[in-house]
């Protein structure tokens, strides 16, 4: 059983609808007591980092899901405001992040700066796969997902990197650290390339 983490920000039901069109067996819960003993979580996300750990920390849900994580050992998907919510902070606010992936969120550089013609960057890109990571079939076809954001995060280590976008600014796109997994575009609008991410989460073993 998945525990979706409702936070009363993002877009928990799109990715409910997903496991369910998957038949993932899986709930959507602020339950403190139920995300704390998940084996396994998915945040999800749309929207400021400071709101989303404000909205976290106001339901009691960030020391249990640290708990789940650091203690017992669950695994935890973080899909695109949930992805940047694992780090340490971010340049659009103030407020720690959970603190699972060293690194922080950092806003696109302008075109100016050798960034971005367009902020935020949205659309569909390609993303290559830099290292073996469990959420991504083994298969070398190109993978495209969908993305909408102003923000990446830029981790400390690199081998917490396992997905990257290459182009007019390479950022990450995926992480891996542990048991704790993190994708910055939206699985539940990138179709059968999304599906087959998510079947590959509802499939580990921990």
């Amino acid at each position: 059983m998945i525990v979706v983490i409702d936070y009363g920000l993002g877009n928990g039901g799109s990715i409910m609808n997903l496991l369910d069109r998957l038949g993932i067996a899986a709930v959507f819960s602020r339950d403190p007591g139920e995300v704390g003993a998940a084996r396994k979580l998915i945040l999800p996300g749309v929207g400021a980092f400071d709101a989303g750990m404000t909205s976290l920390d106001a339901r009691g849900l960030v020391a249990p899901i640290r708990n789940a994580v650091i203690s017992n050992g669950a695994a935890l998907l973080g899909i695109c405001l949930g992805m940047q919510l694992l780090s340490q902070g971010s340049e659009e606010g103030e407020l720690p992040g959970l603190g699972l992936v060293r690194g922080r969120c950092v806003r696109f550089k302008p075109a100016r700066e050798g960034g971005l013609a367009k902020i935020p960057h949205m659309g569909w890109s390609s993303v290559d796969v830099v290292r073996p990571c469990r959420l991504f079939p083994t298969s070398e076809e190109e993978r495209r997902f969908y993305f909408v954001h102003s923000y990446h995060l830029v981790c400390d280590d690199l081998e917490d990197v396992v997905a990257i976008v290459r182009g007019e600014a390479t950022f990450t796109a995926a992480v891996e650290r542990g048991a704790v997994f993190g994708c910055q575009f939206h699985p539940e609008k990138s179709h059968r390339f999304g599906m087959a991410l998510m079947r590959s989460f509802a499939e580990l073993a921990v």
